[in-house]
């Protein structure tokens, strides 16, 4: 059993590593540049976004030199006022964290790499009886869903996101917005997104509002999101998961292969 479940496990990162850690991972970049290992990504509203397949066999100097390097590339466009460095938990990466703080990068909280298969949530899972599910695809409705999800997570109401969440919506790359309501009320959110030329389906942005969670709309709607991604040919699904939603998806069959912590910079 002990070996099943390491065979599960290296499989599922092998295909993380091969299949997601490449444009695949950005699929609403405006701009990607190459810098020796990294990729530099640009996303609109002056966000910019470092992350690679693997630092190769580097030292702690190296390693330095690749994040200076690459906050002075985001530091002259002055249209950039934050940067995140995706980390991840399993790269060999001597001296990255003192690196990044050295630079002025502030660690968020970690989250769990979390891979499964598809069929394994795509479950029918009772919802109470004043509570639906429906996809989204109308202005006025992506606004409301964004806000609700900046709420939940204790931001400020941005429409930032929701301008991008519709510029993505227009170039039909299959992107899917999810949400339960109760009433007028969102409820629960978030977004399915099958990754091009891969095994793959991302699963994203889940939030649910306190007082209606353990209840089972956010599985229900992880349900929804399962069963499209089937249908659109994908096997396995991939999420980057809090506290909250990791249980969840760990009673589905799910593991978890690594840990990803973003570092962010301001200017």
């Amino acid at each position: 059993m002990v070996n099943d479940e390491t065979d599960v496990y290296a499989r599922f990162l092998a295909k993380y590593d091969e299949q997601l850690r490449t444009d695949a991972e950005t699929p609403s970049a405006i701009q990607v540049t190459r810098q020796g290992l990294l990729r530099l990504v640009t996303f609109a509203g002056g966000r910019g976004f470092i992350t690679y397949q693997h630092l190769g066999d580097v030292d702690a100097v190296v390693i330095r030199g690749l994040v200076s390097e690459a906050l002075d590339y985001f530091r002259s466009d002055e249209s950039i006022d934050r940067v995140e460095w995706k980390s991840r938990g399993h790269d060999f990466a001597p001296g990255l964290h003192e690196a990044l703080l050295e630079h002025g990068f502030i660690p968020e909280e970690p989250e769990s790499i979390m891979i499964g298969e598809a069929k394994r949530l795509a479950v029918d899972v009772p919802l109470p009886k004043q509570v639906t599910l429906r996809q989204v695809t109308a202005e006025s409705d992506v606004r409301a869903m964004s806000a609700m999800q900046d709420e939940v997570f204790g931001d400020p109401v941005s429409q930032e996101m929701a301008d991008a969440l519709l510029r993505r919506l227009s170039l039909a790359d299959g992107m899917e917005l999810w949400i339960a309501e109760a009433g007028d009320e969102i409820v629960t959110a978030g977004r399915l997104e099958p990754v091009r030329d891969s095994d793959f389906a991302g699963i994203w942005g889940g939030a649910t509002r306190g007082e209606w969670r353990g209840q089972g709309i956010y599985r229900a709607l992880t349900a929804a999101r399962a069963r499209s991604a089937i249908a659109a040919g994908k096997t396995l699904i991939h999420s980057d998961s809090t506290e909250y939603s990791r249980p969840i998806l760990e009673r589905s069959g799910f593991v978890a292969v690594s840990t990803t912590t973003p570092y962010l910079w301001k200017r």
